[in-house]
């Protein structure tokens, strides 16, 4: 049986004061509450900054990763209270989190005890571990979403797919991440206008603006290609 696993990183988690980074993984801690009640997903965080996540429909894989891209980018973390020449938290709040995705089986898979091994989590920790900004002075950040398995030919046909979402993801406000989000949770968009306050007419011109199309297609064709 093969499993999408999902390894991400928190962009500059480094540069982030310690009650922003509590803040951060106190937001992550809910999300992999709401994901493990729509997606059945196990995760957990490793050291307030690094995720992992098991997907055990893999067709779901790429869904469940923007999910995550989406929410990671609307935590409210303000920059205006850094320094203007601190890039890395800026690059926080364009990209979020570091995401890879790895398809293949899992030789170890056991939720209640936390114990994850085998193909699938290998591949996508050697992505995130091989894209790392730790304690680099300067980043420059070109993709931050990946996929990783056996098969060269599936690595191929999505890599030019994930390189759009990256470009889609990083325009993103805050706003439109907070409706992608819900959107990706498979929320209607009256239940998203009341969960935020917001006009249902809004909730859609935040989805077009954002490309909610294209994103909503790329999700189904990696389900389709993944469940073949």
């Amino acid at each position: 049986m093969n499993y999408s696993v999902i390894s991400g990183d928190i962009v500059s988690s480094t540069s982030l004061s310690v009650k922003d980074s509590k803040f951060v993984e106190d937001n992550l801690k809910n999300m992999l509450i709401d994901l493990r009640r729509e997606f059945n997903v196990y995760g957990r965080i490793i050291k307030g900054d690094y995720l992992e996540c098991v997907v055990p429909n893999a067709a779901e894989g790429l869904q469940v990763a923007l999910a995550i891209k989406s929410f990671v980018k609307a935590i409210p973390v303000e920059t205006k209270k850094y320094k203007k020449e601190d890039n890395r938290v800026k690059q926080f709040k364009i990209h979020g989190i570091r995401l890879a995705i790895g398809y293949g089986e899992l030789s170890r898979y056991n939720p209640e005890e936390g114990v994850i091994d085998g193909e699938a989590i290998y591949l996508s920790g050697r992505e995130i571990s091989g894209e790392t900004t730790y304690n680099k002075e300067r980043i420059v950040i070109k993709n931050t979403l990946f996929f990783a398995s056996k098969n060269e030919d599936l690595n191929k046909n999505f890599q030019p797919l994930l390189a759009l979402l990256d470009v889609l993801f990083s325009k993103a406000t805050s706003r439109q991440c907070e409706v992608l989000y819900l959107k990706l949770m498979n929320k209607q968009e009256e239940e998203i206008a009341k969960r935020l306050g917001i006009g249902q007419s809004a909730v859609n011109q935040h989805s077009t603006s954002v490309g909610w199309n294209a994103i909503d297609e790329a999700v189904n064709y990696f389900k389709m290609v993944i469940s073949k």
